[in-house]
């Protein structure tokens, strides 16, 4: 085994200095997963929602499903990360500082470094999940200063409740309409200089998953059968609510599932939980996988994890260097066949892609493992160059 049990946390605060291994590995798998969903993106033949019943296959579902982990995971994570970053030493006045300089930095990458990686396109602004990751760190950053008891009241309650809110319509709120879906509605936005805006992830419930991931920290502070044993039971048992208010079929989700002509069909409808935002039920699934995964990374250390180690270590850089990689790679693939149509093709949206574009799914399979063994050096390297340098700005990357 690579990790020894000095990466284990114990009651003495020395052991705060040290990385927990757990998060940086889950991290890392959920950045590679996530990386497997965009090279579908970019890649696939497939024009429609891999989730949609009617024309999915088990395959296609279960590849498009299973990165439905990755967002709530990050998230989550991140709150992780900033209590402990505090555990660690720092105060609360200056905690917040950085999390607002972090959260604009992020921002401003989503509006542009990250947006040109999508589309090269001037006219065509997306707001994803490093966006919503930012501004969830900016109300972090006063949310903070409140009692941790508070913190997970305010985080549940929002996460519990807000799909209450899911009949209230952006539309409904004319000139402030901005304003609703930045909160609750996924929404395409056009200015009258023909600008588009797509705000893809608002940011309730995601900025409750951050502050339930704060409140969530302490639990790392435990000793390790302790931890574990909460690991387990408390996946156990979101698992459990899932499976109990899915099967009632009367909250939790704005897209109820329904009987199928197949059983597989009917699968398919029972797992497919809504993402933009993300419910109640989604959050429930989710979040149940990340305590598991945690657990078994935590019980179950091993040297075949460590490139997710690496990976997990370098979230951002990854993240940055993932989306140009693949975007590149799609244009130079597709260079052959479509010329210089190829470097304005929108790839992320299916039903705008040239005809007879794209591979098969095990070809999108074998373009992702290449995509990882040529991130993994980068990846390492910067690793290696962020524990050799304290610059300041190593922080924001």
């Amino acid at each position: 085994m690579i990790f020894s049990k000095s990466t284990d946390l114990s009651d003495s605060n020395a052991s705060f200095t040290k990385r927990i291994v757990s998060i940086d590995l889950l991290r890392g798998l959920v950045i590679i997963l996530m990386a497997l969903d965009h090279t579908r993106i970019f890649f696939t033949n497939v024009t429609f929602n891999p989730l949609t019943i009617e024309q999915t296959n088990l395959p296609l579902y279960l590849t498009r499903w299973i990165t439905h982990i990755c967002a709530t995971s990050f998230i989550f994570l991140a709150g992780v990360s900033i209590y402990l970053a505090l555990k660690r030493g720092k105060n609360r006045k200056t905690m917040g500082h950085f999390l607002l300089l972090r959260g604009l930095w992020l921002i401003i990458l989503e509006l542009t470094i990250i947006k040109f990686a999508w589309l090269f396109s001037p006219d065509f602004f997306l707001a994803g999940v490093i966006w919503v990751i930012g501004w969830s760190m900016i109300i972090l950053a006063f949310v903070i200063k409140l009692p941790t008891r508070i913190i997970g009241i305010l985080a549940i309650f929002m996460i519990l409740g807000h799909n209450i809110l899911d009949s209230i319509s952006a539309d409904s709120w004319e000139n402030f309409s901005f304003f609703w879906s930045f909160l609750h509605e996924r929404k395409l936005f056009t200015t009258q200089g023909n600008i588009q805006f797509f705000l893809v992830y608002p940011l309730v419930p995601w900025v409750g998953v951050m502050a339930l991931g704060y409140v969530f920290g302490p639990v790392f502070t435990w000793q390790p059968e302790k931890r574990f044993s909460f690991l387990k039971k408390t996946s156990l048992f979101l698992l459990i609510s899932f499976l109990v208010l899915r099967g009632l079929n009367i909250y939790g989700d704005p897209k109820p599932w329904s009987q199928q002509s197949t059983l597989l069909k009917t699968f398919f409808s029972f797992w497919d939980c809504y993402k933009y935002p993300p419910s109640l039920l989604y959050l429930l699934i989710t979040l149940s996988i990340t305590l598991i995964l945690l657990y078994l990374f935590e019980r179950y250390p091993s040297a075949i994890f460590y490139p997710l180690k690496i990976f997990g270590q370098v979230p951002l850089f990854f993240y940055i260097l993932h989306l140009w990689l693949i975007h590149l790679a799609a244009i130079v693939f597709a260079l052959p066949k479509y010329g210089y149509q190829a470097v304005t093709i929108p790839y992320f949206i299916g039903s705008l892609k040239p005809e007879n574009y794209g591979y098969d799914l095990h070809h999108v399979y074998l373009f992702w493992i290449l995509i990882l063994a040529i991130l993994y050096p980068s990846c390492y390297w910067f690793n290696q160059y962020k524990a050799k340098h304290k610059f300041w700005w190593l922080k924001f990357l």
